[in-house]
C-alpha cells in the first residue's frame, strides 16, 4: 500500500498542493457532501502517503475529487480491479437466480478491432484460452459485434433447473434488453424457441413464456419436472428482455442425481 501512498504524494506534488491545501479542500467537500467522513485530516493524510494507511471509501472520493484522478484508477492502485468484477462475481455460486446489477464492460485500454487479424473463427470449437488471449477478459460476445450496452447478464441460481438441460444451473445469460416482446409461434423446436428472463415479485425467472389475456404463463423445459407458472401481467412480472447467449458448465451429474 506504501506504493500507493507514493503516488498519491506524487500527484499531490505534481498540483503544487500542500498538506493543508489538501486538507481544506476536503473539508470543501465534506461539507458539500453534508458528511465529515469525507474530510481528511492533515495527519490522516500524511499517513496515507507515508506509511501505507488506506483511505476509506469517503476519502478515496475526496482524493479522487481533489487530485482530479478517474476513482477506477485509484483503485486499481490499491489493488482494487473493478473490470474482475465479473470474473470473481461469476466464480461466486448462488442458489438463486438472479440479474447481474452491475455493467459489464470491457476494459479501458481494450480496442475492438473491426477485423482483427487473429481473431479466432467462432463457426469452429476453438480453446477459449485462445479467446482470451486475443480479446482479454472481454465478454465473448463482443466479438460478434455487439452493442454490448444493450445487454445485460443474469445468473441463473445453481439450484434452478427450471430449464434444464436447455439451459443448466449456474449458467450465465446474456440478455437483450430491446427484445421484450413475447413472441407468440414462428419456432420449430425448443432450440429456437425464444426464452426470456423475468422479474417477478419473488426474484428473478428464465423460461419459455405464453400470454393468455391478461396472464403470462412461465414455461420449463418439460425434462425440468418443473411446474408452470402463472402471473398476471404486468402487474406480477416484468420482462427483462430476450436471452440471446448462454455459458454453462456440463459437468453436472453428481447435482443431477441428487435432485432426481
Amino acid at each position: 500500500m506504501r506504493e500507493a501512498g507514493r503516488k498519491l504524494k506524487e500527484r499531490r506534488q505534481r498540483l503544487n498542493m500542500t498538506y493543508r491545501d489538501v486538507v481544506e479542500a476536503s473539508r470543501k467537500i465534506a461539507e458539500r457532501r453534508g458528511n465529515p467522513e469525507f474530510s481528511i485530516p492533515l495527519s490522516r493524510l500524511a499517513d496515507i502517503e507515508n506509511k501505507g494507511v488506506v483511505p476509506s471509501i469517503y476519502r478515496l472520493y475526496t482524493l479522487s475529487a481533489v487530485y482530479r484522478l478517474d476513482p477506477d484508477e485509484l483503485l486499481r492502485w490499491y489493488g482494487v480491479n473493478r473490470e474482475e468484477l465479473a470474473a470473481d462475481a461469476a466464480s461466486i455460486a448462488t442458489p438463486g437466480t438472479a440479474l447481474v446489477q452491475f455493467e459489464v464492460e470491457p476494459a479501458p485500454d481494450t480496442q475492438v478491432p473491426e477485423q482483427p487479424e487473429t481473431a479466432p473463427d467462432l463457426r469452429r470449437t476453438t480453446h477459449l484460452s485462445r479467446l482470451l488471449r486475443t480479446w482479454g477478459t472481454m465478454p465473448l460476445a463482443m466479438l460478434k459485434g455487439l452493442e454490448w450496452k444493450r445487454y445485460r447478464y443474469g445468473f441463473i441460481g445453481t439450484e434452478d433447473w427450471f430449464m434444464y438441460p436447455l439451459i443448466a444451473p449456474g449458467s450465465l445469460v446474456l440478455i437483450d434488453e430491446g427484445r421484450k416482446r413475447i413472441a407468440g409461434g414462428g419456432w420449430t423446436g425448443e432450440f429456437d424457441r425464444p426464452v426470456y428472463f423475468f422479474e417477478t415479485r419473488s426474484g428473478y425467472a428464465c423460461g419459455w413464456a405464453t400470454l393468455a389475456g391478461g396472464q403470462l404463463i412461465l414455461q420449463p423445459h418439460p425434462a425440468s419436472r418443473c411446474a408452470a407458472r402463472v402471473f398476471a401481467y404486468p402487474a406480477e412480472i416484468e420482462v427483462i428482455g430476450r436471452v440471446t447467449g448462454v455459458a454453462m458448465r456440463l459437468d453436472l451429474s453428481a447435482r443431477r442425481r441428487a435432485r432426481f
